[in-house]
């Protein structure tokens, strides 16, 4: 009797701290958890690219993770979201190579974009031409090479796609108004990741690093993750404590020749 007595005096002591850990471990798990979908829902919008206009970094079909943001924050590098009448009803998603005040350039001495009379290194562009078959938008792409000049006005950017000759881009439109420029305002987000088939983030590229104002930083969707993974980690440990403190206890009781 005891031994007994003893054995169930213990248990439930080390029991009872033990299930509060666990219930305080369990309940922040759910706000590490919950707090971070909630976070990533605010902070970012999902968006499915229909065209091959972003290839290689983005493919016709891929589900893209985009942060929303103001249009007064894209830098030079960035891929965005945005939409303006005058291309396209529908949002549509382009990389932003000049802002205010640049002087963007086809072709330099190498064949180079250059801005502000800087060659781009763009290891993130396709010059081929499109695949028979996939969604193309009305209108026929510049072909890669073409000459151009243009001074990006203040509060526009230039943007280009990285399959340059699949792309209706700004240099579809140079004979407009603006030069084929749209407005910071048009822009509604920055891709930051992309979702579906893979899961990547997407990099800076390093060629806009030496310019005025640099490259944007990566939006919080890694520290978001970490969230997620962390609560449901704690979740499952804290919702665990309690069975595997049983399956111990009875092994312990068997051992001492309680039943």
């Amino acid at each position: 009797m005891g031994g007994k007595q003893a054995i169930r005096g213990g248990r439930d002591g080390r029991g009872g701290l033990g299930n509060v850990l666990s219930g305080i471990a369990v309940a922040i798990g759910f706000a590490l958890f919950l707090g971070g979908f909630v976070w990533g829902a605010v902070v970012y919008q999902p968006y499915t690219v229909p065209t091959d206009s972003m290839m290689p970094t983005v493919r016709p079909g891929d589900r893209v993770l985009a942060q929303r943001i103001d249009g007064g924050e894209v830098r030079r590098g960035d891929v965005v979201i945005f939409t303006d009448s005058l291309w396209s009803d529908s949002p549509m998603v382009k990389r932003v190579v000049g802002v205010g005040g640049d002087t963007v350039k086809c072709c330099g001495a190498g064949g180079e974009l250059t801005v502000n009379g800087t060659a781009l290194d763009e290891p993130y562009i396709d010059d081929t031409k499109p695949d028979s078959g996939l969604a193309m938008p009305a209108g026929q792409a510049p072909a890669p090479g073409t000459p151009f000049e243009v001074t990006v006005p203040e509060d526009n950017l230039f943007l280009l796609g990285d399959r340059r000759a699949a792309s209706l881009d700004s240099r579809a439109h140079l004979q407009e108004a603006g030069q084929g420029t749209v407005p910071r305002s048009t822009v509604s987000a920055r891709v930051d990741a992309l979702a579906w088939p893979s899961q990547t983030m997407l990099e800076r590229p390093r060629t806009y690093e030496g310019l005025p104002g640099g490259v944007s930083r990566p939006g919080p969707l890694r520290l978001q993750v970490a969230a997620v993974v962390a609560g449901a980690v704690l979740v499952l440990l804290g919702a665990a404590y309690g069975p595997f403190v049983r399956v111990l206890g009875r092994g312990r009781r068997e051992r001492a020749g309680v039943r």
